[in-house]
């Protein structure tokens, strides 16, 4: 090992020694941008690029799970990246789809958030296998947000409370006053889970682009210039430290 790297394991060593007198995020937000910007300036093809920022997804999870965050949020595919190319989607349907396998063989609980019918139908059946496959509890739960909106996950929310309210014989009237933010909240793509703590985005963009729109209303934010194939384990424990040194005061 060259002293560079010597280095940094030492620095690694003491951000974690840090990290061990605070109470790390329970819900992990993550959105993994710059895939394509890195394989341009690395030489390599988008679907290349994307590939790499697959596999950093699984390495990125190791690191979680190591550090006992139980639960972790990752944005693969937005509805807005629904009208790219079909070529480079169909590509990343493949690399999704195996990605996800790859988070279930590794032994996390598997949870898809997103719109399905938004994908081709063999994608998502192919997730829907890999789900059934997938532990159903684990130390570690993958939200996975594919073919996710935040617009559109409350619009989902509220239709099916619409729906359910109406099944159960109300009028519009008392549908209307049932309506609250608890009840919207328990229609949402991550019902029953907590609300992201820290929402991490890569690539130097400051901007949430809809992720996690309805639970984000309390997450702090850390963005960073690396882009996503290239972030590393010392990123993930700067950002931690960061958060853990933010006083969280939630409006008061």
């Amino acid at each position: 090992m060259d002293d560079n790297g010597l280095l940094y394991r030492v620095y690694e060593r003491r951000l974690v020694r840090e990290l061990e007198a605070f109470e790390l995020p329970q819900h992990l937000g993550v959105i993994v941008d710059g895939n394509r910007r890195w394989a341009k300036e690395a030489g390599e093809t988008t679907e290349g690029g994307h590939r790499a920022g697959a596999a950093k997804i699984v390495e990125f999870l190791s690191w979680c799970e190591s550090l006992r965050i139980p639960l972790v949020t990752v944005w693969m595919l937005s509805t807005d990246n629904l009208s790219r190319t079909p070529e480079e989607l169909e590509a990343l349907y493949e690399i999704i789809t195996s990605t996800v396998e790859q988070i279930a063989e590794a032994g996390y609980c598997v949870r898809l958030a997103g719109t399905p019918e938004a994908l081709p139908e063999e994608v998502r059946d192919g997730i829907d296998r890999i789900q059934e496959r997938a532990a159903p509890e684990s130390q570690l739960t993958v939200n996975v947000a594919i073919g996710y909106g935040g617009r559109e996950e409350i619009v989902d929310a509220v239709r099916e409370l619409v729906r359910d309210y109406g099944q159960q014989g109300r009028s519009p009237e008392e549908i209307a006053e049932a309506i609250s933010v608890e009840s919207i909240t328990e229609h949402l793509y991550t019902r029953g889970q907590p609300d992201p703590d820290l929402i991490i985005r890569t690539s130097g963009e400051q901007r949430l682009s809809g992720f996690l729109l309805w639970q984000s209303v309390h997450s702090e934010y850390w963005f960073c210039e690396t882009y996503w194939p290239g972030f590393r384990r010392v990123d993930l424990l700067r950002a931690l430290r960061d958060f853990c040194r933010r006083e969280r005061r939630y409006g008061a």
